[in-house]
């Protein structure tokens, strides 16, 4: 097999992804717009760092408890109980829902009694408010870990449109309760001591309310494709020995990552009690957004469409089925990771004051913002890289070998962190943890392909090397002409905002077009597939 079974299948994950993508692209604009309006409200000093950090604890021990076991064991037992169960796997999946049900139901309820500890353990101050907005906002967990359930039930049985659009369902309501909070309360300058109740309501009741909307967006698809919901309890028909099993080493995996991100939440607190110019969770956070809108447009849209094909090749036994799928899924991602890259880095503080310069985020950390981004940007590339491989294991299906893999990539990360944390002046310590990040997925993506070399045989790496290079020349060549073309623009942007958007299509537009011209006189087929496939659906 050269490309991933046949053109015809590596068309379809193009076309796949890309339907994804369409979506992903709406739900990240609207995620944009929700993280803007919050900034906007709140602000990013005292009052956004105790907002970022409170929504920051749902999603780190969602991930924590079940998020990446339900990633890497649900999907591949879903699809094997859909080829050999005589009901096509419904009763399995029944059983699984019901059971994650009734631990998530436990779980949330004792992490949310355990609020005021988790404030205590992370933040230097203003722990009362953080405790507060956790109370609201931790339930959380229970609907972060059924919407993660209801979309792995439609991707297996092929439906990949509701949950890439439901999460716009939820960046919606967040919007509404950050114009509703503005409305309410004005848009003047607030500090944790006048956070009155209703405010906290309002802010953290809406942050929750957005994740609860979004499950529900869910329901209809799920009836669309024939599922329905039965509560079974007979869970011994689960083989819950196998997937405890499988699920122990993913545990040890989140369990080592959440080492990282408590340690980051940690550091971000600890720099902007002392320094009120440092940058605290809250422009980190957002700054982290950008990057993964990135990645969550592109790599996220082709790791979904490549995990139940990895999956199937690798219950039949195609070892060299699933090698070609990762390296079309890391030359697809490179497409387009590699120039957004180049994006962040030139026009990253074009671009943060422009989407979060609003209300009560000033200029300074809007400006402040951009400059983490273009240092997050570098990590793109690296970062989806050690996803794809992270997935091409969970095909197979393999949790240890990435758990196992996680400790010397988390162990350099944190290492990173300490030593921006003890080295860097305050207003730098979030461009380091930046940079740990970026460390840490090279390390990873270094080890992934030894690893999987030995289980799969050859990768590809020629190819996928190649592709790179051409990628990357490309790449640069439209960022210097991006740069250039920006020194001759205006900027002044703490006047306006005209300036910014006048920036940012023109220096985009010469961005895209360089790199394009290059990519296709370096003969990269990547592009030109792509290239092909946005001709096809514009002459349809």
């Amino acid at each position: 097999m050269a490309e991933a079974t046949s053109t015809e299948t590596g068309g379809s994950v193009v076309r796949s992804s890309a339907v994804m993508a369409v979506g992903t692209i709406v739900s990240r604009l609207t995620g944009f717009g929700r993280s803007a309006v919050i900034a906007a409200a709140i602000g990013g000093a005292a009052v956004g760092n105790a907002y970022a950090t409170a929504q920051f604890f749902p999603q780190m021990i969602y991930e924590f408890l079940l998020g990446g076991i339900l990633t890497s064991v649900l999907v591949p037992l879903l699809v094997r109980a859909r080829k050999e169960d005589a009901d096509r796997g419904e009763a399995y999946t029944q059983r699984f829902v019901t059971l994650i049900v009734l631990l998530l139901s436990a779980a949330t309820v004792l992490v949310v009694a355990c609020a005021p500890l988790l404030a205590k353990a992370l933040t230097k101050e203003n722990t009362g408010l953080v405790t507060d907005l956790s109370y609201l906002m931790l339930p959380m967990i229970f609907f972060y870990g059924v919407a993660a359930v209801l979309a792995a039930i439609l991707n297996t049985r092929g439906h990949f449109a509701a949950p890439m659009w439901a999460p716009i369902l939820n960046n919606l309501v967040i919007i509404g309760t950050g114009v509703l909070f503005m409305v309410m309360f004005g848009a003047v300058a607030i500090i944790p001591e006048n956070m009155t109740a209703p405010m906290i309501l309002v802010l953290g009741g809406g942050t929750t309310l957005g994740i609860v909307v979004q499950v529900l967006g869910l329901l209809p698809a799920l009836r669309s494709v024939g599922f329905k919901m039965k509560f079974r309890f007979d869970f011994r028909a689960l083989h819950l020995g196998h997937i405890a099993r499988l699920s122990g080493w993913m545990f040890c995996y989140v369990a080592v990552s959440q080492v990282s991100v408590i340690a980051v939440l940690r550091i971000l607190n600890e720099v902007s009690a002392n320094d009120k110019d440092a940058a605290g969770p809250a422009i980190y956070n957002n700054a982290y957004l950008l990057m993964m809108m990135a990645h969550g447009i592109v790599a996220v849209s082709i790791i979904t469409a490549l995990m139940p094909r990895m999956s199937e090749a690798a219950a039949e036994g195609r070892k060299a089925d699933v090698a070609a799928y990762l390296s079309q899924g890391v030359r697809l991602s490179a497409v387009i990771l590699l120039p957004a890259t180049g994006g962040f880095i030139v026009l990253g503080t074009t671009l943060a004051p422009l989407l979060f310069g609003w209300g009560q985020f000033t200029h300074d950390q809007a400006v402040t913002t951009g400059l983490v981004t273009a240092v997050a940007g570098l990590s793109l590339m690296p970062f989806a890289i050690s996803q794809l491989q992270t997935f091409a294991f969970y095909a197979m299906p393999d949790t240890k070998t990435p758990a196992l893999l996680n400790i010397p990539s988390v162990a350099m990360r944190v290492g990173v962190y300490l030593l921006t944390f003890a080295l860097l002046p305050a207003t730098m310590v979030a461009q380091g943890l930046m940079v740990g990040n970026g460390v840490s997925y090279v390390v990873a993506a270094f080890l992934g392909a030894v690893l999987l070399r030995r289980s799969l045989g050859p990768l590809g790496m020629g190819r996928i090397f190649g592709t790179l290079v051409k990628l990357t020349v490309a790449a640069a060549a439209g960022s210097v002409a991006a740069w250039l073309a920006m020194l001759v623009l205006p900027n002044d942007m703490v006047s306006g905002k005209v300036d910014a958007v006048i920036n940012l299509i023109v220096g985009g537009g010469v961005l895209a077009v360089v790199y394009l011209v290059v990519a296709v006189m370096l003969k990269t087929k990547e592009v030109t597939d792509v290239v092909g496939l946005v001709k096809g659906k514009l002459g349809r």
